[in-house]
């Protein structure tokens, strides 16, 4: 399977990711751990390139990610709610 690229990157979320998760202090690992309890087989380098743009994030993830960050899934498109 083919996965495209928008602007160079490989997702938009990926820095609002790392950006919610170190305001509630919450390290990679930490992150990738809770998703493995939800069913999700990640690591903390997966982690590490989704928030770089370096890896594309499946939506299942990103609904989990949402989840465990305690955040609307819609917090990880900022000017999405304007269209």
């Amino acid at each position: 399977m083919k996965i495209y690229e928008y602007d160079g990157k490989k997702n938009i979320c990926g820095e609002q990711i790392r950006k919610i998760r170190m305001e509630k202090k919450m390290s990679q690992t930490a992150l990738s751990w809770a998703l493995q309890l939800e069913g999700i087989t990640i690591d903390r380098y997966s982690i590490c390139r989704m928030e770089k743009g370096e890896r594309f994030i499946a939506d299942y993830e990103l609904i989990k990610i949402a989840g465990i960050l305690d955040v609307p899934v819609s917090f990880f498109f900022p000017g999405a709610e304007d269209k």
